[in-house]
């Protein structure tokens, strides 16, 4: 059996040795996980964005068109005078002209959100630009039952013992909008559920603390994946940092532009600051401290174009770069991330972390949640149990993993 109609199954152990290179992942397996984001979430986006805003005809046009296109059609280039025109050229040229199904998986999302934001006019010069289409979405979840619940268990948070609660926040950020498997508070006092631990694949949060030890002057990067609900976390994991001496900066990587829905942007960020501080007890006291030290600097909020581009990690730009490579440790949230970092490809699980983020030029931490099918660093006795449960376990969201490399 081939590790491509393993991943699919869930059932059998996917055979070994671990190969040195992996194909690319591609959307044109029928039944695939990469099939049906582009064959039914794809489409079912375009609708929700069409339903959700009072677009005019020329929207609804194109977003006709984009739905046409990904559905019968082939890949077109962006328009001449598309001010990205260029760099999409260069990154595409080996797939205009083909089916979306034919090119890589990684690079079929990325510029389907972008011919989505080119559809609505957010980079045109008309009354639609710079208008998220898909923030409607992203403050519905900010404003839910559940965010406020959340908050209200970082007062029982407050008075734990800094260990117990760093390791409670840091699951907290894992989850994001899965925290009822982070951590619940008993008595006052917080603890990581069997379940989570039981959910994680791999588990180097131990590594993660020895990188950041209290006391020390260090910048963390941190880039940043959800808005809302997932993003929250992550800001209280900051405050966490910040406050304990974990960190004497933090500098904050956002997405430049709307992408895969709920990705976070600078407006994401304030809209999260501003829910915080309007809360009470210890929720509205970390919104504080966060809204001082964007002030001061000691957290600071930066985005760059290539968080929306096609490509991995390993091709970043040199001052992105310089700027991971000065950091005592990068802190990456998310799938599309992780995906980002070790490659895109349908890699033998066991295939080293280390040995996959060679490439990148400090210490990194992958935080993630398993939404895709990439996955690897894990070890053989794990794989084997997972492949045995006959759960879709790489994409539903069940399990996740804290991976770090020094």
């Amino acid at each position: 059996m081939t590790e491509r109609s393993s991943r699919n199954s869930g059932e059998k152990a996917v055979p070994g040795p671990a190969p040195a290179s992996a194909p690319v992942i591609l959307s044109n397996e029928p039944g695939s996980f990469a099939w049906g984001v582009l064959a039914n979430r794809h489409p079912a986006l375009i609708q929700q964005v069409r339903d959700t805003f009072p677009y005019g005809s020329r929207q609804h046009e194109g977003l006709d068109a984009l739905l046409d296109e990904i559905t019968d059609g082939v890949v077109r280039p962006l328009a001449p005078a598309d001010h990205d025109h260029e760099r999409w050229a260069a990154w595409g040229r080996e797939h205009f002209g083909r089916s979306w199904y034919d090119a890589p998986f990684l690079w079929a999302e990325s510029y389907f959100y972008r011919r989505l934001l080119g559809a609505v006019g957010y980079f045109g010069t008309g009354p639609w630009q710079g208008v998220d289409p898909f923030a409607p979405f992203k403050q519905a979840e900010l404003r839910g039952d559940a965010v406020d619940e959340e908050l209200r268990a970082l007062d029982a948070l407050a008075g734990a013992p800094a260990e117990e609660r760093a390791t409670a926040l840091l699951h907290a950020s894992l989850w994001g909008n899965r925290a009822d498997l982070g951590f619940r508070i008993t008595a006052g006092k917080p603890t990581v559920t069997d379940t989570a631990v039981a959910a994680l694949v791999a588990d180097h949060s131990a590594a993660l603390w020895q990188l950041l030890p209290a006391g020390t002057s260090a910048t963390v990067a941190v880039v940043a994946d959800n808005a809302g609900r997932e993003l929250i976390p992550d800001l209280v994991l900051i405050d966490h940092l910040l406050a304990h001496g974990h960190a004497e900066r933090v500098v904050l990587h956002v997405k430049p532009s709307p992408y895969y829905v709920s990705d976070a942007m600078t407006a994401d960020v304030v809209d999260c600051l501003r829910r915080l501080i309007e809360a009470s007890g210890e929720a509205g006291r970390i919104g504080g401290r966060l809204w001082k030290a964007m002030a001061t600097g000691s957290l600071e909020v930066r985005t760059h174009p290539f968080f929306c581009a096609p490509l991995p990690y390993e091709e970043m730009p040199e001052d992105l770069r310089k700027e991971f490579g000065e950091a005592a440790l990068t802190i990456l949230k998310g799938d599309l991330n992780y995906r980002r970092l070790v490659g895109d490809r349908l890699w033998y699980p066991t295939v080293p972390f280390a040995g996959r983020t060679a490439h990148f030029p400090g210490a990194v931490a992958a935080l993630r949640t398993l939404k895709s099918d990439v996955i690897v660093g894990l070890e053989q006795g794990t794989l084997d149990t997972l492949q045995r449960s006959g759960a879709a376990w790489r994409t539903s969201g069940s399990h996740a993993l804290i991976q770090v490399r020094s």
